[in-house]
């Protein structure tokens, strides 16, 4: 009985992780890698897993660094089930076609750069097409959580909520081998405790090995209430001298949660009525599916529904599907919010948008999420004088804000709290650090032993664990 940390070790993309025994193959996410365009390029096409190997996928959840490579795997030959929560299906549906759009539109664009500006950049292939995306889904099989279901020989998995987006699960493995009985307990990406809309992450009894994400493993994230402060002032401050605020987001969760805030801190008159633009088709349908899974909600926002009060909406704020309508946002003058896909600045509608304002001084740039190395929200979160976009360097004049606390990722505290949590239900002796860059590993490791927990490890990637 082993484990291999394929992809996500000592990094935070590209999840993947394979449980082996002597019966059975399952795949834990199956996520695309980011970071410098050569090198994604090269370690999506080689995926370091041969899909006809494998019995089964689990998915964590529809974030793309967790599925976005599913559609390689299945073209390379998986022909398995894909097991997820029902509102992760719902929401692979939608965001793996997106991204096969926005591959196609990007190699669109960059390639024609290359042709008329003689620019010197490799040609841009898209890893795969939207037609690659309806084989994914009819291998999909939906489960609830809380259910018991047999994936593979000797492997059977239950779903928990893991609280950090709609549908996001905490995988328990009970694996059976040579009469040989383990249970594994696979965070994927763990929520935190008390964020809006969504419920606190769920703890696993009887644990013995925790596998388990430490993106932030070295820091510790400000109240949300901070955060809304911080909000609002950005707003006001950036809305008095007439610029734009550019808002990479994840168009799934962190998109909403904006929303839910600019809502809440207009009712309360915090913030000046500027337009607010959500541009990205994506949202648009994410956010219709958020509305299709209330029982994903927490307390509080049932309770704006039975109220018949609306999450997403408020006056002032328009979705922005079409592309016309997006590239007027360009045009606009005087103050206004847009928040625009993806969340790393790698792709998508966020990338023009950054193109036409990073060099107003009028203008800032809002960061509300984790930026993996070597990708563009990293260089802006580092405030780098000058940024390549769409291959073009150019002066990055507009202000840098990065407001982490919106991060929907647990905290050193956090996950050392879950760790704590997961050991008093069950015999855990054994935690595994994934998804997470070497200094918030050793960190939380570090952490980790002040708490009593001897045996942490932090593999390197195609490392093979031996579970005893």
């Amino acid at each position: 009985m082993e484990l291999e940390i394929v992809g996500a070790a000592r990094t935070v993309t590209g999840s993947k992780h394979v449980l082996r025994t002597r019966k059975a193959a399952v795949l834990l996410d199956c996520g695309l890698f980011q970071g410098r365009r050569h090198d994604s390029f090269t370690k999506n096409r080689h995926l370091g897993v041969a899909g006809a190997d494998l019995d089964a996928v689990v998915l964590s959840h529809a974030h793309i660094d967790h599925a976005g490579a599913l559609p390689i795997l299945v073209k390379q030959g998986f022909r398995g089930p894909i097991y997820s929560t029902h509102a992760t299906r719902d929401l692979a549906a939608v965001m793996l076609a997106d991204g096969a759009n926005i591959q196609e539109s990007d190699a669109r664009y960059v390639n024609k750069v290359i042709e008329r500006d003689h620019a010197d950049m490799e040609p841009v292939e898209p890893l795969y097409t939207e037609a690659d995306v309806a084989p994914v889904l009819e291998q999909m099989v939906s489960v609830p959580y809380h259910r018991r279901v047999p994936v593979a020989p000797g492997v059977h998995v239950t779903f928990l909520d893991a609280g950090h987006v709609l549908g996001s699960a905490v995988t328990v493995l009970d694996v059976e081998d040579g009469g040989a009985r383990r249970r594994i307990v696979f965070t994927g990406d763990l929520g935190r405790h008390s964020m809006p809309i969504l419920r606190d992450p769920e703890v696993a009894n009887d644990a013995h090995v925790l596998l388990t994400e430490s993106t932030y493993g070295d820091r510790v994230h400000p109240p949300m209430t901070e955060m809304h402060e911080e909000l609002a002032a950005i707003v006001q401050r950036v809305a008095a001298r007439g610029g734009k605020i550019i808002v990479p987001s994840f168009a799934l969760e962190r998109a909403q949660e904006i929303v839910y805030s600019l809502r809440r801190l207009r009712a309360d008159k915090r913030i000046p009525a500027i337009p607010v633009y959500v541009d990205s088709p994506l949202t648009v349908k994410i956010t219709d599916i958020f509305r299709m899974h209330p029982e994903c909600y927490d307390e509080e926002a049932r309770a704006h529904l039975r109220r018949n009060e609306p999450l997403f909406d408020f006056e002032g704020l328009r979705y922005v599907s079409a592309v016309e309508d997006s590239k007027a946002l360009d045009q606009l003058r005087g103050p206004a919010l847009i928040i625009a896909a993806s969340g790393m600045c790698e792709g998508g509608r966020v990338l023009h948008h950054l193109r036409a304002g990073v060099e107003d001084e009028r203008n800032a740039v809002v960061i509300v999420g984790f930026q993996a190395q070597h990708t563009l929200g990293r260089r802006l979160v580092e405030r780098r004088p000058r940024v390549r976009i769409f291959g073009v360097e150019r002066e990055r004049r507009a202000e840098v804000f990065v407001l982490n606390g919106f991060s929907a990722h647990a905290d050193r505290d956090d996950l050392v709290r879950y760790a704590r949590a997961t050991h008093r239900a069950g015999a855990l002796k054994t935690i595994v650090l994934v998804h997470g860059e070497p200094n918030a590993q050793r960190s939380l490791a570090d952490a980790l032993a002040d708490h009593g927990f001897p045996h942490v490890l932090m593999p390197r990637p195609h490392e093979v664990i031996r579970l005893v």
